[in-house]
């Protein structure tokens, strides 16, 4: 009987490598609900650094999932939210987090935890 050699996925390591990167998926999440402003998200998430916060989001903005829309002042802001490539991973997104509930133990005072 011949044997197949497994093979990892190339999608599902790019997925993961991108979205297994600190912070990326559960900014993503965060933005599930809607559009929100720098402090916002900071506020969030808590542990996360601004340079950290700042790194993340424009890597995000650069692979499309994520739009940064400038608000003309007084005062000037800037929003962030999903596009429409973001948006398409909420249904994984939610799954992963459902099955996280269901099957993964719960961490206190870890740094990123919502």
């Amino acid at each position: 009987m011949a044997h197949t050699p497994r093979s990892c996925d190339g999608g599902l390591a790019r997925a993961f490598a991108f979205l297994g990167k600190r912070w990326n998926g559960v900014l993503l999440g965060t933005l599930a609900n809607g559009p929100a402003g720098f402090a916002e998200l900071a506020r969030a998430l808590p542990g996360i650094s601004e340079s950290v916060l700042s790194d993340r989001l424009g890597e995000l903005c650069r692979v499309g999932l994520v739009s940064r829309t400038v608000r003309e002042g007084p005062p000037v802001g800037v929003s962030y939210q999903l596009t429409d490539r973001g948006a398409a991973l909420l249904p994984a997104l939610d799954a992963l987090a459902r099955w996280a509930h269901d099957h993964l133990p719960a961490e206190t005072g870890r740094p990123g935890g919502c």
